[in-house]
């Protein structure tokens, strides 16, 4: 009695074990949503039915990821292009407005009235006076002569002789003295070294040659340059100062050469000068270097400014901006060209969310707006925005670019 008493024990104890075990090899039941409420959690929402891929290489965005990356498209339309062109430019004095000071005569530099850089001057102003020898000789020839020809009684004297020569011909010899000739001939010596009539008249009158010679300001302005001093020695031709007039001067802006056949004269043009803050000034190209500098490898275009109230002086820096107009051209954003370095890769949205890469020949570039050459036909769209998220999806999918 006591064995099977053991037995029986023994039993049950393997079964309590067997359905202990069985209970741990379950697996426990996932929480619901009534066990958890406020963490109910949706399953995310797949298209209802996936567009067919195209037969080229393309990518595939859903909608809702296109949204979230901020991908937009635009169409491939003609537009008008329009180009500003930024670049800095230096204020220069008119060159057609520069005269320079020359002498006509031998002599020296007695006295200079514009003796400094930068000093105003009038025209017809005394600049110097230069003292010539020459000058003094032909003043008393033409004294001498007037005053003979108002002691003759006879306006020519002439002194003929004739030698009656052989049956071939004859010969003669005529010697003739014309007064009034010889005076006309010193009168233009005085104008081509710059006598005035009234320096004429009054030299007729007093009877007394003047040894210095008044250089006069051929035009109104201010010195410039000025190579000579009192007692300088001075020869016909040399200069002795420039005058410039800076009423109007001039703005060189720099141009690259890949914007040089886009400028040409009469385009508007925006400039602004640190001297002159908060204003702007509006002017028409006036011309455009035919040659490049060999340092900058930059053409210039040239815009004349008026400068009445002397604001603008030579040497100071300006911002410049030229308005292009380059027509009308099959155009897509600048934004939805992807430059790889070699190549333009643009994605064409083939619809149902596919983008597909391709590669395009652009031409000019405006300012929002990119000629398109080859590669797109009109009414294409493609991607304008995050077009780089586009490219980063197809490497992941291992779409190459074409």
């Amino acid at each position: 009695m006591g064995k099977l008493r053991l037995f029986l024990l023994a039993g049950l104890a393997f079964l309590a074990g067997a359905a202990f075990t069985l209970l741990l090899k379950e697996e426990p039941h996932a929480p619901t949503v009534a066990q958890f409420p406020e963490t109910s959690v949706s399953a995310p929402a797949e298209p209802a039915a996936a567009s067919p891929a195209p037969e080229q290489a393309a990518v595939e965005i859903y909608p809702e990821k296109q949204k979230l990356a901020g991908i937009r498209t635009a169409e491939v339309a003609v537009k008008p292009l329009k180009r500003t062109i930024r670049t800095t430019g230096r204020v220069e004095f008119d060159e057609r407005r520069l005269t320079t000071v020359n002498i006509k005569i031998d002599g020296w530099v007695e006295k200079l009235y514009a003796d400094y850089n930068g000093k105003h001057v009038k025209k017809g102003e005394s600049l110097a006076e230069i003292f010539s020898p020459e000058l003094v000789a032909v003043q008393l020839e033409y004294l001498n002569l007037t005053k003979w020809k108002k002691d003759q009684l006879a306006k020519f004297q002439r002194n003929l002789e004739f030698t009656w020569g052989d049956r071939y011909g004859t010969t003669g010899r005529m010697i003739t003295w014309d007064h009034e000739a010889l005076i006309e001939v010193a009168r233009q010596k005085f104008e081509l070294w710059g006598f005035t009539p009234e320096e004429i008249r009054k030299l007729d009158e007093t009877r007394e040659p003047t040894r210095l010679m008044t250089v006069r300001s051929p035009a109104s302005g201010y010195v410039y340059q000025k190579p000579a001093f009192r007692g300088t020695r001075v020869s016909p031709g040399d200069k002795i100062l420039d005058i410039v007039d800076l009423s109007t001067v001039w703005v060189l802006a720099d141009l690259y050469e890949n914007e040089i056949p886009l400028v040409h004269a009469g385009q508007t043009a925006k400039i602004t000068i640190g001297a002159l803050p908060g204003e702007t000034l509006t002017a028409k190209v006036d011309f455009v270097y035919p040659f490049l500098s060999g340092q900058t490898r930059t053409s210039r275009a040239r815009i004349v400014l008026h400068n009445r109230d002397l604001k603008i002086k030579p040497q100071m820096f300006a911002n410049v901006e030229i308005e292009t107009d380059l027509g009308e051209r099959l155009a897509i954003p600048r934004e939805a060209i992807l430059e790889t370095g070699r190549r333009q890769i643009v994605y064409v949205d083939r619809g149902g969310g596919w983008f597909e890469p391709r590669q395009v020949r652009i031409g000019v570039r405006g300012d929002q707006w990119v000629e398109v050459l080859a590669g797109l036909e009109k009414g294409e769209k493609v991607a304008s925005r995050a077009v780089f998220l586009i490219d980063s999806e197809a490497k992941l999918k291992g779409i190459g670019r074409p």
